[in-house]
């Protein structure tokens, strides 16, 4: 007897490929995770963009795994994702002040990082994700200008005005100089 979720599920899918599918997404969730929150700064939001990205890569895990750079693809599908966030107006909540919680190492680089998260949050989508990319994920401008869409120098002067919006940023100290 048929199960009838089967016939809900993407055609493609069915034939097979779930072992693969299954492998290939426990070996990149983490980093899935550490882009989606680079991009969000939301802990619960990124694992959210990184779910909605494997379900979308998992409707498509054809094209996926038979893409010259199946990561690349990936990445492309979490930019999207969370950019669609900022499309669709929606009643969300409305996450304040990260939580205050004991954290074992120097409570300088809680500070420091926190600082950092609220900068980029400031940032415009497009050159937070360029920044996100770059410096967290080590990419370079070609696989950056990949996975929003755009070339090489759009990348290189979306990092250039970033950069020179965190200099300034209040959050940072930055500004604050004569």
């Amino acid at each position: 007897m048929s199960d009838p979720l089967d016939e809900l599920a993407a055609p493609d899918v069915i034939s097979g490929g779930g072992e693969d599918f299954s492998a290939f997404v426990v070996s990149r969730w983490p980093g899935l995770v550490r882009l989606a929150f680079g991009l969000t700064g939301d802990r619960w939001a990124a694992e959210d963009i990184a779910q909605a990205t494997l379900a979308r890569a998992y409707v498509a895990w054809r094209r996926v795994s038979r893409a010259d750079d199946p990561d690349a693809y990936l990445r492309r599908i979490l930019v999207n994702t969370s950019n669609r966030r900022f499309r669709r107006p929606r009643v969300t909540e409305q996450s304040g002040d990260p939580p205050e919680t004991a954290v074992a190492g120097p409570a300088d680089l809680v500070d420091e990082r926190t600082a950092l998260l609220a900068a980029l949050r400031q940032l415009p989508p497009r050159q937070r994700a360029a920044v996100v990319l770059r410096y967290w994920e080590d990419l370079t401008d070609a696989q950056i200008g990949a996975a929003l869409g755009c070339s090489p120098g759009t990348v290189r002067s979306q990092l250039s005005r970033a950069l020179a919006k965190l200099r300034e940023s209040p959050v940072l100290g930055g500004g604050d100089e004569p």
